[in-house]
């Protein structure tokens, strides 16, 4: 049974990915394993009262390789005021549970401030808001998004070192019949994260005119235009379309067998 400070790698592993995660603190020395638990951000254990201010203002959990070192990084935490935990048996235990495990090694250079920066065309509609949603719930908490005309695309990357996606001729593209979605998933091991890839097929149905591939693929396309037509401003429209991906990946996570009837209560005797 976990202690009052700790959580279970069967507990985290539900937080992954939603709004309600806490901050991921991986706080590891250099390992032959440079996977890392989805959303975490890699900090330094020798002096966590020089970057506990940099945090943003909600609970954490600390990560180590297996739950010792970890232990005094949260107490100096909660010394700062913050609520932190740590993952019992670290990734140690993550690892042993098979629980998802991100790849690093395709991540972008991160600015001054640790964020990733990315760019891509003005008026998202289906994968330019997909791409952010899975960066920011899975990859990068804080990764920043710029949103200009396409002319515009190449001077911004260059200026602000900016990785460029969902264009033609960048790395983050589509791949044959595959969007930008399923590359990102693919180049980030992000597979084994429960339901994404059932949401992936409903993203690329609706991002390449697909609608075939499965019975939401056409609801997450109307959706998605309602919104592009509902907000003038990219970055108003991307944080309204964050919780349309939020509600479709829980569907795909924990949903997909339920269904609603009306009236939903008959007054059966089981159901009483």
């Amino acid at each position: 049974m976990p202690g009052p400070t700790t959580v279970t790698a069967a507990q985290l592993v539900r937080l992954i990915g939603t709004p309600e995660c806490p901050t991921l603190i991986d706080v590891r020395d250099d390992t032959a394993d440079a996977r890392q638990i989805p959303g975490a951000s890699r900090c330094t254990a020798d002096a966590p009262d020089t970057w506990a201010a940099t945090l943003p203002p909600r609970a954490a959990i600390v990560v180590c390789e297996d739950g010792m070192l970890s232990a005094g990084v949260a107490a100096w935490l909660r010394h700062a005021g913050i609520d932190a935990e740590t993952l019992e048996g670290g990734m140690a235990a993550w690892r042993a549970a098979g629980a998802p495990l991100l790849n690093p090694a395709p991540l972008p250079v991160r600015d001054d401030s640790g964020r990733t920066v990315w760019v891509t065309r003005a008026r998202p509609k289906v994968d330019r808001i997909a791409c952010p949603w899975l960066i920011r719930r899975f990859v990068d908490p804080a990764a920043v998004f710029l949103f200009v005309a396409p002319t515009e695309i190449a001077a911004t990357a260059t200026r602000f070192a900016a990785t460029p996606f969902d264009i033609e001729g960048v790395f983050w593209s589509h791949r044959g019949e595959l969007c930008t979605f399923d590359a990102m998933i693919q180049e980030f091991g992000l597979a084994t994260v429960p339901g994404l890839l059932r949401l992936a097929v409903i993203v690329r149905g609706a991002d390449t005119a697909r609608p075939e591939l499965a019975p939401q693929c056409a609801g997450l396309l109307a959706a998605s235009l309602g919104l592009s037509r509902m907000y003038r401003d990219d970055l108003a429209q991307l944080d309204a379309g964050f919780t349309l991906y939020d509600a479709f990946w829980r569907w795909c996570r924990d949903a997909t067998t339920e269904t609603h009837t009306w009236p939903s209560h008959t007054g059966s005797r089981q159901e009483r």
